[in-house]
């Protein structure tokens, strides 16, 4: 069969983040600041979403041909998949209907956490609903072809390890770059774990599964060195959502990292308290370059409210500071613009991520996705049938789409972009973290010393983590 997987680069979505439901782009509002914030945000020619490149090797290990299409709708395919964002579903929706119509006797599969999570949004464009994790085309395709439109059922792959190494030879993969994270290029995403155990209720990592899969530390190597040698990758970002969780994986990942005979770039996203600093000492030596954490906002009972198990303040100083002295770059996660939220609240998370400093600050404004608990409790003030009809356009992270209690979508948009413009463009940011955004810097002798590894790298497998004092 001829398979077509089709995808748009409209609206700068990133469909790998968002746990699936996509990211957009800081819309670079504060005026010649905000937009040079832009610019940098947008630089990047990030990879496809991961399970495209899985889908790939899966068609082609069944074989069948395989082929990316951007905004395009090549001619006589038997079959195409789709795996929409949401800031880009209407986009997708519009374009299976005309597939439909051009080509009445096509298979049209959409596939992701959108289609798991809205499966109903897509009842009139005449498709078939993959939902569960697309990878289980590989035992399910003829199942799901034979089904035919509407929703079928195929459930979360058991074995990860039993998948094919990804194929990003559709997608140009010599152009992936993500210079927040590397300084190698080119870029590939890789996973070692999928899934969360924690249960903050706005999260869409937990909608599929509320557990964590792992794979064998040793195919995860066995992938690496794979995507090295075909595609020439020199940098690979951690896909996992919650990197680091089992303790006991982690010394003989960390191990089989160390054996590459070419050291690769990685970034990883985790938790503060389950990387103590000589975790993270080990893992700079292996190649670590660059760590992405959730801090979200200082305010205890704003956490608490949303099922976030909070992390002690100096805890979290603390990590940001061992980062930079090990030469990791940090990537903080701060959410604004809580249902709420008030212009002091705001404001206090700016202050607070000014007294960290770290490398990125990365200011999200709350956003509800569909299936998550924080969705339905609130489903009556957002989304397109919603007060206010918010179209899925706007759910890119960085639009208000809430109703506020003491704020208008406009003072949210303006203090968001206070939060970017006031954080990036002040000296003690850039005397802080200088070395870190030019590495050069450091091999001039500038910035901290190189710290070296902790004989131990990585804690005990019942060390319990660190938790903020009630």
């Amino acid at each position: 069969m001829y398979v077509v997987l089709w995808d748009t680069h409209e609206r700068f979505v990133t469909k790998e983040f968002g746990a699936g439901f996509g990211m957009g782009a800081y819309h670079g509002r504060g005026g010649w600041r905000g937009r040079m914030i832009r610019r940098w945000y947008t630089r990047d020619r990030r990879p496809v979403t991961l399970p495209f490149a899985y889908m790939a090797a899966i068609f082609r290990q069944l074989g069948h041909t395989v082929e990316y299409a951007v905004d395009d709708l090549p001619a006589n395919a038997d079959v195409y998949v789709f795996h929409p964002a949401l800031g880009t579903i209407d986009q997708e929706i519009a374009a299976m209907r005309q597939l439909r119509a051009r080509h009445p006797r096509a298979h049209i599969l959409v596939t992701g956490v959108v289609a798991y999570a809205m499966p109903q949004a897509f009842a009139e464009a005449n498709v078939t609903v993959v939902r569960g994790e697309p990878e289980q085309l590989l035992w399910k395709l003829d199942e799901v072809l034979a089904a035919g439109p509407g929703i079928v059922n195929v459930g979360s792959v058991k074995d990860l390890d039993a998948l094919p190494c990804p194929d990003w030879s559709p997608f140009a993969p010599r152009n992936f770059r993500m210079n927040y994270d590397f300084t190698r290029f080119p870029t590939a995403l890789v996973q070692s774990s999928r899934g969360c155990a924690f249960s903050c209720n706005y999260c869409p990592y937990i909608l599929v599964e509320n557990k964590v899969r792992f794979r064998e530390p040793a195919a995860v190597l066995e992938e690496i060195q794979y995507g090295r040698q075909v595609h020439g990758f020199r940098s690979f970002k951690f896909r996992d959502p919650l990197f680091g969780a089992n303790r006991r994986r982690l010394p003989e990942l960390i191990e089989h990292l160390g054996r590459l005979d070419r050291k690769v770039q990685f970034s990883i996203e985790t938790r503060i308290d389950l990387m103590p600093r000589e975790t993270l000492a080990a893992l700079r030596d292996v190649g670590l370059t660059s760590i992405t954490v959730g801090i979200e906002t200082p305010a205890e009972d704003t956490l608490r409210n949303y099922r976030r198990r909070p992390i002690a303040d100096d805890q979290q100083a603390e990590f940001i500071a061992a980062c930079r002295e090990l030469g990791i770059r940090t990537a903080a996660g701060f959410m604004i613009g809580f249902p709420e939220d008030t212009p002091e609240s705001i404001l206090a998370v700016l202050r607070y991520a000014k007294q960290l400093n770290p490398t990125y600050a990365n200011f999200n404004i709350v956003t509800p996705y569909p299936g998550t608990e924080f969705y339905t409790l609130i489903s009556g003030d957002v989304g397109p049938t919603g007060a206010g009809g918010v179209p899925w356009s706007h759910y890119d992270m960085y639009t208000p789409v809430l109703q506020y209690q003491h704020l208008t979508h406009e003072q949210v948009h303006d203090l968001h972009a206070k939060c970017f413009t006031s954080y990036y463009t002040r000296w003690p940011y850039l005397f802080a973290n200088a070395h870190l955004l030019w590495p050069m810097l450091r091999r001039l002798g500038l910035g901290p010393k190189r710290q070296t590894a902790s004989p131990t790298p990585a804690p005990a497998a019942d060390a319990p983590p660190a938790r903020r004092a009630a």
